[in-house]
């Protein structure tokens, strides 16, 4: 059985259930899983507080909608941090510091310098999603549950580009 304070969950029994968080999303507000676009809505309502015009582009206004579909997936977002959070302390396995792969790559950087790889790695991934018109939660999960075509080829290229990186980056160690 699953306990909050284990330090992993089983993948079956976590796939399972976002499997089953499939359901409200359908039944209530027609929508699947999906990430990407809640910070097309967050970065359009706050930019638009700042220049109103750009709320007049199609794009940005229809991420900015007070709709159901829109802030499902902020909360979803802010619902996945926090509760990463609250599992790494419930868990007792909240980490400090910089990751053991990027200490025996990198040496140990400054943290000026992961907050700036952090940020540039975190907008190019935003790019990405945005440019494949979903991210890896919405062409993974939900995508390819409705056996969309394009999904299954996102996905498969989003496996060969982690493989890749991953293969490029321990190879460095």
């Amino acid at each position: 059985m699953v306990a909050l304070t284990d330090k992993a969950w089983s993948p079956y029994v976590a796939g399972v259930l976002i499997g089953l968080l499939q359901i409200p999303a359908f039944l209530l507000i027609a929508t699947a899983l999906g990430a990407s676009s809640s910070f097309v809505t967050v970065g359009g309502g706050l930019f638009g507080l700042a220049d109103p015009s750009i709320l007049e582009i199609d794009y940005v206004a229809k991420h900015v909608a007070m709709t159901g579909k829109n802030w499902w997936q902020v909360a979803l977002v802010g619902g996945v941090a926090v509760g990463a959070f609250l599992s790494a302390l419930m868990s007792r396995s909240l980490r400090r510091g910089v990751s053991p792969i990027w200490a025996r790559a990198l040496g140990t950087p400054s943290k000026p310098a992961r907050y700036a790889v952090a940020f540039v790695a975190g907008f190019l991934m935003l790019f990405g999603a945005r440019l494949a018109d979903g991210c890896t939660s919405g062409h993974g999960l939900s995508g390819v549950a409705q056996l969309a075509v394009g999904s299954t080829v996102a996905v498969a290229a989003m496996f060969v580009g982690g493989i890749a990186t991953a293969v490029l980056l321990l190879r460095r160690i």
